[in-house]
């Protein structure tokens, strides 16, 4: 008889053996996973790029003899799950079928050593606008060439911008690699993935649909890893917890109602930002004056128009491509060296003129409309169920982290056939403004979630202002989509498996200065929100073994990673000097100062008292006696070392952490408790906030106890709480710190509001 799962669902919560309600602490690990260790090919090395058969992840994310470091290191800071990052490309980037056993033997080797640090890991194939080779991560090479795709002519006619070929890596701009997805290599690819049957029938590859051909191939790929971890005998269950479908998956072209426009759902533009038939103009060598883009304080706006001039050049392969390398035998009725988009008559080579421009706005055969809620209802639930299948072939009782489509609506499985009771709703959320700007504007915010899903008359109706406002802001938004997610999905657990803020913030202000303020209170309100949001758990984006100061997460410029090789480690709290003498709760510049008194003061800001209103204090970056260092920065993390519930005997109803005040407070419905009276709930209690000696608890009832929990001879710090059933509280008080002196608000952000104040601003 197999014992109980170690990690099991119950509705939408997950419960441990003990019938724990279990909150998923975690991050993803890591960004080295989406590009080779041999050779060493980040994004902004433009040697043996195009040679991307031979090369290998072995010792991605990091080697085994560093694997303790880490995952000890993610221990300690009170992390319990990792998104464990992966790419097809790592599989079977040698050829269709060909795949990578000492790849496959080196990963299992790594979850052996975070088996031993009692991680919850799930599975997450990852791709970012389809492949290395078209600007992002995931698929093998193989795969644009079976698309009839040449990768060496994606810079000329910017078919992809692509930080590798680009004539100065180090100017890339910044986030503009998330503008691929409207260009047109993931636009092909994602719409042959999808919906080749109906869009390309003429792409037929040994003698299947290229639909099939790829998605069978990346299905087979990652079912032959889940054989694998399962032969392995000691990783499902113990370490492995589940699989996540494909990461952030795009429409491509389908539901796209003409190609001749930009769609005006499509929010994000930067740089050229060429129409659906732009794209196959010049993917095709034509020349096409397209309109430019930059992103500002309340999102996109037309900076002028540019010529894009290929002078001939194609992403196509040429009609002499030798198709034997891979094996494969193309369909004779396919022809290389020709737009296979002009192929099935959406435009004519011969004049280049459009004749089709609503070709992906309906099914070819039935005339079906279609739009994004169709493409999530049926091309995407289509593969995940084949995915879904696919893995519980190999591993029945395994979970599924179903990941729709990112900001939209997701599919309608509740009360269906694919109402699964071991399923999990995976969701990603990023503070756009934050994250495209790479600012944190404590001044002003927009719901972008309300705009998106039409909650307001006008988008300059969801300007949030104020600090507490933006807060307040995020968490209703994840809070939004969790209720959206329990309507659509059915009553499963929710995840947000990638959240996350750029450190290189304000032209990398904090490296120079080791002034982290910002970075603090970005931080502490994505958390806040998370806190807020009622989902069962999160996992952080990102963890980088190899960030830096000057490459960030060595990828198309981001740099989210919590740590860096370049940024010291935040200390115990133990060896901190303490500050003493409380200030009044009326000084602004007090840890004591009453967020309450400021929310309610930002809910009244307006045209007369806004220069006053940016006088309101924040979460601020810790000012460290100089015994430790001057002007030390410790990378935000102060905002991401806090506590959490991490099994709680009953049901969670809420709980925060109040990083200003050091306080924890947390409600519970313990009418639902283990049966086993002596079970507590346990509380990650980070020894840097809360030092067991000057650590404050009150508890609505029972006893409680702060000792260290012993994992693989590390100590990390609990609390735990033995309770009466019923409705419970509890509050911790740790340690306040000075709060530095990081008031300053930029012009541009002043000006901005000022305008919107006025009624002349528009938003994202």
């Amino acid at each position: 008889m197999m014992s109980p799962l170690r990690l099991q669902i119950d509705g939408r919560i997950f419960k441990d053996a003990q019938n724990r309600e279990i909150t998923l602490r975690g991050i993803n690990v890591a960004g080295e996973a989406k590009y080779p260790k041999t050779p060493d090919i980040p994004s902004f090395v433009p040697d043996n790029f195009f040679d991307a058969d031979n090369v290998s992840f072995v010792g991605r994310p990091f080697s085994l003899d560093d694997a303790h470091t880490h995952f000890a290191r993610l221990r300690k800071w009170g992390y319990n799950t990792i998104r464990y990052i992966f790419t097809w490309e790592a599989i079977e980037h040698a050829g269709p079928g060909k795949y990578d056993d000492e790849w496959i033997s080196f990963t299992i080797e790594v979850l052996r050593i975070a088996k031993q640090y009692q991680f919850y890991i799930f599975m997450d194939p990852h791709q970012d606008v389809w492949s290395r080779l078209s600007g992002g991560s995931g698929a093998p090479a193989w795969t644009l060439y079976a698309a009839g795709l040449d990768p060496r002519g994606f810079k000329r006619t910017e078919a992809a911008l692509v930080q590798n070929t680009y004539d100065v890596p180090a100017e890339f701009p910044k986030m503009i690699w998330s503008t691929n997805y409207t260009r047109l290599v993931s636009q092909t690819m994602f719409t042959l993935f999808w919906g080749g049957r109906d869009f390309a029938p003429k792409a037929i590859i040994d003698d299947m649909n290229i639909q099939d051909y790829l998605q069978s191939h990346f299905i087979a790929a990652c079912k032959y890893l889940a054989q694998k971890i399962h032969d392995a005998g000691d990783i499902e269950n113990e370490v492995v917890i589940g699989w996540e479908s494909m990461n952030e998956p795009h429409r491509g072209l389908i539901g796209y109602q003409d190609i001749s426009v930009v769609p005006p759902e499509q929010q994000l533009q930067l740089g050229t930002s060429p129409t659906a038939f732009q794209a196959m103009l010049t993917g095709s060598g034509r020349a096409c004056e397209i309109t430019t883009w930059a992103f500002g304080g309340f999102g996109p706006h037309q900076t002028g128009r540019e010529l894009v001039d290929p002078e001939g050049e194609t992403a196509w392969l040429s009609a002499t491509y030798d198709d034997s390398k891979y094996g494969w035998v193309r369909d004779p009725g396919w022809k290389l060296g020709e737009c296979l988009w002009a192929q099935h008559g959406v435009w004519d080579p011969s004049s280049d003129q459009l004749l089709r421009k609503d070709y992906f706005a309906k099914k070819p055969q039935t005339g079906e409309p279609l739009n994004y809620d169709k493409f999530t209802n049926s091309y995407f639930l289509d593969h995940y169920r084949a995915f879904r299948d696919a893995i519980r072939s190999v591993w029945p009782d395994s979970i599924l982290l179903c990941q729709p489509p990112v900001m939209e609506i997701p599919p309608k499985m509740k009360e269906t056939i694919d109402d699964d009771p071991n399923m999990v709703h995976a969701v990603h959320y990023y503070d756009g403004l934050t994250l495209l700007t790479k600012h944190w504007n404590r001044l002003y915010n927009v719901d972008v979630i309300g705009v998106l899903r039409g909650k307001y008359l006008t988008p300059a109706f969801a300007l949030k202002i104020g600090e507490s406002a933006i807060r307040n802001c995020l968490r209703d938004q994840l809070k939004f989509l969790r209720e959206e997610s329990l309507a659509y999905m059915g009553e499963h657990p929710m995840i947000f498996t990638e959240i996350g803020i750029p450190y290189d913030m304000d032209d990398k202000h904090a490296y120079k200065t080791g002034d982290y303020s910002s970075q603090v209170r970005a931080m502490d309100a994505n958390h806040y929100a998370l806190e807020g949001s009622t989902a069962n758990g999160f996992t952080l984006w990102l963890y980088t073994s190899q960030n830096n100061h000057d490459w960030g997460d060595n990828w198309n410029g981001e740099d989210l990673s919590i740590f860096s090789q370049d940024d010291p480690e935040l200390p115990s709290g133990k060896i901190l000097a303490l500050e003493g003498g409380a200030r009044s709760q009326s000084d602004p510049h007090s840890p004591a100062y009453s967020e309450s008194q400021s929310t309610t003061d930002e809910q009244h800001v307006g045209p007369e008292n806004l220069k006053n209103a940016l006088r309101a204090p924040s979460i601020t970056s810790v000012d460290y006696s100089q015994s430790i260092q001057e002007n030390v920065g410790f990378r935000a993390a102060e905002a991401y070392i806090r506590p959490s519930p991490i099994f709680t005997n009953g049901v969670i109803r809420d709980y925060v952490f109040d990083l200003r005040n050091c306080t924890f407070t947390m409600s519970i419905d313990g009418t639902r408790q283990s049966p086993e009276q002596d079970t507590p709930t346990e509380i990650y209690l980070p020894e840097f906030h809360f030092p067991e000696t000057q650590s404050v608890v009150s508890v609505s009832s029972g006893e409680w106890s702060i000792d260290s929990a012993e994992i693989n001879s590390l100590k990390i710090q609990r609390l735990r709480w033995w309770h009466l059933k019923g409705d419970q509280e509890i509050k911790v008080q740790g340690v306040k710190r000075k709060p530095g002196d990081a008031t300053d608000v930029s012009a541009d952000d002043l000006t901005y509001l000022e305008q919107c104040q006025s009624g002349g601003c528009s938003v994202m």
